[in-house]
């Protein structure tokens, strides 16, 4: 059973180097929105490298959602950046070389006596590194695919956004409240029939 990867808890701020070889911290690279975490199982395995694959139009959603995505592979610098250019995959790449991420979550792959394996995981995290879902990739079918990944953000984000439906009276007037008195309406957006009036007098002139 790995240590402390169940929802609720706060994942250690692991300090990694990147494919350039400069090292990052997971709380740098999550900033104050959700992360989707892939600790892969290592670079010599084709589950993993077609895992990661499936992920590049994932990791095109996240430009437009507030969200980040990091892979952390039990391998050298060499071998992330060779995992990550052969699978076009252009998000941060992390290497745990040192097996610290896998030795600290009891994650090894104890099954693979070949490899420095690591039993693969990914993390959905909200803000802070507290882990939100945890999906165990062991066998393939374990693992995410970018639909799930997308209910599940849809579901997190739904409860860290107060304004994840703005049409709710309730959200409006909040932020009808915070934007008081900042433009030409008091902050309150014209109706529509006077924003199109206007627009009228505007193209007369």
């Amino acid at each position: 059973m790995s240590n402390g990867l169940t929802p609720g808890a706060v994942l250690p701020d692991f300090e990694l180097p990147d494919a350039d070889g400069t090292p990052r911290r997971l709380s740098e690279l999550q900033g104050g929105n959700p992360m989707v975490l892939l600790l892969g199982r290592g670079e010599h395995c084709p589950r993993e490298r077609q895992h990661q694959r499936e992920m590049v139009a994932f990791h095109g959603w996240c430009a437009v959602a507030f969200t980040s995505l990091v892979t952390v592979l039990p391998n050298s610098v060499h071998d992330v950046t060779h995992m990550r250019i052969s699978t076009g995959a252009y998000w941060p790449f992390l290497a745990d070389e040192e097996l610290t991420v896998q030795r600290t979550l009891g994650i090894e792959e104890y099954t693979d006596p070949q490899h420095a394996a690591t039993v693969p995981h990914t993390l959905v995290l909200a803000p802070g590194l507290v882990i939100d879902k945890v999906y165990v990739g062991y066998w393939f079918w374990g693992r995410p695919s970018p639909a799930d990944l997308w209910a599940d953000l849809r579901q997190l984000n739904r409860r860290l956004r107060t304004d994840f439906d703005p049409t709710v009276p309730e959200v409006r007037a909040a932020w009808d409240a915070a934007h008081r008195g900042d433009g030409p309406n008091g902050g309150v957006p014209a109706p529509r029939a006077i924003r199109s009036s206007a627009r009228k007098r505007a193209s007369a002139v």
